[in-house]
């Protein structure tokens, strides 16, 4: 995260220790890929928020809400390998994809390495925790079929997107502050407030992660913008644009959305189309709409330095770019 300290490092630190402690194996290889995975994972804002919500709500057993975001964590990790496999995505964070360094096969088993780390972990805990990691590892599943079965489709509705990146984003980072309330005993009402949080703040995030893909900066972003629309990700900003981009040529970008195999030439005009359309800048106010509801959410909680960390973090994320 940088410089900005949200009053959860030293947690933090535990939940990076809990995931490299579980990912130890006797396979060499195994290990290896589980490990560069892990460490091209980006922000953390998952565990982070999941570590908030607990001390937000008065949880003190911090050990427990530490293991159930490694847990998190390496679902995530899973789902990393299985998405640049399914979208064909060469880089992720200014390194090769795993499955383009170790090969399919090996980035696929260690794939299911990591769900299966995972669930060893918060198997443990009480059903009503497991269901909740099952139901999050189903819904990824869902979100990914349906992200596919759209690719290159300029008919895709907002609805349509808005449901794929609940299922891929929202609803891993809202599961996992939920589980943070179970943990901490909270009350029923705080439980759904901080559940409410994490979906919007997971909107939000994807919506932000849409716009820099379009306008980011490659050295920031650690890949080239467009991969959305090389690998024919339909996302907001695009919907927009076909929408509503009065002041371009939407035919022309209808076509070249259907392209299934894409130059560098068409991916750069597409970029040109969706920056000239004001898209972005709608795309932007969706983003700030879903954050304002994130924040909004937290009002039943009572006032403290994690409830504070919680709003800041909204901020965090509507103006990041990278």
């Amino acid at each position: 995260m940088g410089s900005l300290d949200f009053g959860v490092a030293t947690e933090l630190a535990l939940v990076e220790a809990r995931i490299r402690e579980s990912i130890v194996t006797e396979e060499p290889l195994l290990h290896d890929i589980a490990r560069y995975v892990i460490e091209s994972g980006g922000k953390r804002i998952r565990p982070m928020v999941t570590l908030l919500a607990f001390r937000a709500l008065g949880g003190t057993e911090v050990r427990q809400a530490v293991d159930l975001a490694a847990a998190f964590e390496l679902i995530h990790s899973a789902t990393l390998i299985h998405d640049d496999i399914n979208d064909g995505g060469d880089m992720r964070r200014g390194r090769l994809a795993a499955y383009k360094k170790f090969g399919l096969q090996n980035a696929l088993v260690t794939g299911d390495f990591l769900f299966v780390k995972a669930f060893g972990i918060g198997g443990r805990f009480d059903d009503d925790i497991v269901e909740i990691t099952a139901n999050v590892c189903a819904a990824l599943a869902e979100g990914e079929i349906r992200q596919k079965r759209h690719a290159h489709d300029t008919g895709v509705t907002r609805s349509e997107y808005l449901d794929i990146i609940q299922r891929k984003t929202a609803l891993p980072m809202s599961a996992g502050a939920r589980v943070a309330g179970l943990l901490a005993n909270a009350r029923l009402e705080h439980i759904e407030a901080v559940g409410d949080y994490g979906i919007n703040l997971g909107m939000a995030f994807q919506i932000v992660d849409d716009v820099l893909d379009v306008v980011g900066d490659a050295s920031r972003l650690g890949k080239p913008p467009g991969t959305d629309v090389r690998e024919g990700n339909v996302t907001l900003v695009t919907i927009h644009a076909l929408n509503d981009g009065s002041a371009i040529d939407v035919r022309a970008l209808e076509r070249l959305v259907r392209k299934h195999r894409k130059q560098d030439v068409d991916v750069r005009r597409v970029l040109s189309l969706l920056r000239d359309s004001g898209a972005v800048e709608k795309a932007r106010l969706d983003a700030q709409a879903y954050g304002q509801l994130a924040k909004k959410a937290l009002d039943p909680i009572a006032d403290s330095d994690a409830k504070a960390s919680m709003i800041r973090l909204v901020d965090y994320v509507l103006s990041r770019d990278t």
